[in-house]
């Protein structure tokens, strides 16, 4: 495999590869502007046309640092950044909240975040919180007919990669040459949590997507729709797979689309098939009780 040059910490300039040439109008989106440059430094929020269509892009500056915050750099999703994304994602909504579907922007994540910024004083102030409210607003513009797409461009890890990607309608990919890393957390970190030696967990990430990392794998497990080969083909896919989100809203199809999507994708693909079975099984086991649990007429 041929190694390229990676992207990771170069979310601006992946803004720059994928929307029109200046087209990217940075801090507005809708009827807010974020003017405060200390709030959220590491987030980068704003508006751009892609393919001549408004869009909203949110991304994380690699190159960042919250001062007010030690622990969040170099891409990290502190507490102030989460309320921020989800702020432009509320914008995005109020702003077409009167148009049709058809009509309705797009929100295109650029991931490249080493996880979250959990220290004492984010964790008192409730960083839960602000990762929670970026993931809902998420959940609500995907809900309202806003096609989604995350581009992982470097780095999808751990709670980072839970509200700035997994709640998308669908997920691309950088393929691994460029370094892209996609996991929940390490094998190291594994180990220690459920008590099973490391050489253990190495075996079967070789065997088992479920243990293993990277978006080729996720790939397997239905969690990234497609890998990009290129970062010349970031471009075009994101606006092919916008238009196949828009056209599959437009006819009702959002079941395919988003977490449920993928857990079917995942199933065609080999990755998760025992998870059909057991919602199956779930679902036998529950119509078998579910009168008793029916509310009284």
């Amino acid at each position: 495999m041929e190694m390229q040059e990676s992207m990771m910490g170069r979310g601006r300039d992946a803004i720059d590869m994928i929307v029109d040439p200046e087209s990217f109008q940075e801090n507005t989106v809708g009827a807010q502007s974020f003017d405060d440059p200390e709030f959220g430094p590491g987030a980068v929020v704003g508006t751009a046309t892609l393919d001549g269509k408004t869009t909203t892009i949110i991304a994380s500056d690699g190159n960042a640092f919250n001062e007010k915050f030690p622990v969040v750099y170099a891409g990290i999703i502190g507490m102030e950044e989460g309320y921020k994304m989800a702020q432009a994602v509320y914008a995005s909504i109020a702003a077409d909240a009167d148009k049709p579907l058809e009509e309705k922007r797009a929100l295109v994540l650029i991931v490249d975040t080493p996880g979250n910024g959990p220290g004492k004083v984010e964790e008192i102030f409730g960083m839960n919180k602000s990762t929670a409210a970026y993931q809902l607003a998420l959940a609500e513009a995907r809900l309202k007919g806003h096609a989604i797409i995350a581009m992982v461009i470097g780095r999808a890890i751990s709670g980072a990669f839970l509200c700035h990607g997994l709640q998308a309608d669908s997920i691309l990919s950088l393929d691994a040459n460029y370094g892209t890393m996609i996991h929940v957390m390490p094998l190291t970190s594994v180990s220690r949590i459920i008590k099973k030696p490391l050489e253990v967990l190495e075996d079967l990430s070789t065997k088992s997507p479920v243990f293993a990392a990277g978006p080729r794998f996720f790939y397997s497990l239905g969690g990234v729709g497609a890998l990009i080969d290129n970062v010349d083909g970031m471009r075009p896919a994101l606006i092919e797979r916008i238009a196949e989100v828009q056209k599959a809203k437009a006819e009702g199809k959002q079941d395919t689309l988003g977490p449920w999507g993928r857990g079917a994708l995942g199933a065609e693909r080999g990755g998760r098939v025992a998870r059909p079975k057991i919602i199956e099984l779930m679902n036998r086991e529950f119509a078998a009780v579910a009168e008793q649990y029916a509310p009284a007429r």
